[in-house]
């Protein structure tokens, strides 16, 4: 909040962010008569500090039957620049790990299929009570997930996932109940109690909503995440929880 000079305007584009369709920079820059740039900075700073604030918020663990599972964003690289210092200066700018998306098509690549390491891993914890949690994992490894799970999830929880068998020894190790749910052969439900239908309704709200961006920058997407999670309040409680982190930061 340092420096702001249109403090009134900030809170609008806040606002926008919250609202069931955000407007785009350009968009919101129009209609409150400001640079386009100065809403990004404006937007990048409200990221921050819900990525950064939230997650100390956010601390508090899950607990009663909590849902896990992850999901899958293709690694974005939005704004580099590399590919381009490559093109001009071969022998100082090393080549990168990848040709642009858009170039797989113009030369004839095939796309990469399944979970390659170019899918990045998202864990998506949820309660009963509405507790939510999302986070980028930094790899596929089991290790990291147990890590997540064991900073977020309560010792007292009822662990509900998918057959990936990190949950598995997550549940053994700390003596947690834990239902495995099967999605492709069944049954979803057990006990008409115990499945995974909400964490992956979380899922689904979450690509609806990183779906107008086209692929932000991974480097930006705990930011992202944080704004998804914040916008599943109602409107007026996710503007002032926001505002309040913002103060925070």
């Amino acid at each position: 909040m340092a420096r702001i000079r249109l403090p009134e305007k900030l809170q609008q584009a806040l606002a926008d962010m919250l609202a069931p369709v955000p407007s785009s920079c350009r968009r919101l820059a129009a209609r409150l008569g400001v640079d386009k740039m100065t809403v990004w900075r404006w937007r990048m700073g409200i990221l921050a500090a819900l990525d950064r604030v939230g997650a100390e918020c956010e601390a508090a663990r899950l607990g009663g039957i909590v849902e896990a599972d992850e999901t899958y964003l293709r690694e974005s690289r939005k704004g580099s620049r590399e590919w381009v210092r490559h093109a001009r200066d071969p022998q100082r700018s090393p080549e990168p790990p990848r040709p642009r998306w858009r170039d797989f098509r113009r030369l004839g690549l095939l796309l990469p299929a399944g979970l390659s390491r170019w899918q990045i891993p998202i864990l998506t914890l949820t309660d009963r009570a509405g507790a939510r949690h999302a986070e980028r994992l930094p790899d596929r490894r089991a290790e990291s997930l147990v890590a997540v799970l064991e900073a977020r999830i309560s010792r007292d929880a009822v662990l509900c996932s998918d057959g990936d068998g990190a949950y598995r020894l997550f549940a053994q190790a700390h003596g947690l109940p834990h239902y495995q749910i099967d999605a492709t052969h069944g049954p979803r439900v057990i006990q008409a109690a115990f499945h995974i239908q909400t964490v992956n309704n979380l899922h689904s709200r979450f690509k609806a909503f990183i779906r107008p961006f086209c692929g932000p920058a991974t480097k930006n997407l705990p930011a992202y995440i944080a704004w998804s999670i914040a916008r599943l309040a109602d409107q007026a409680t996710a503007q002032n929880n926001a505002w309040q982190r913002m103060l925070a930061a």
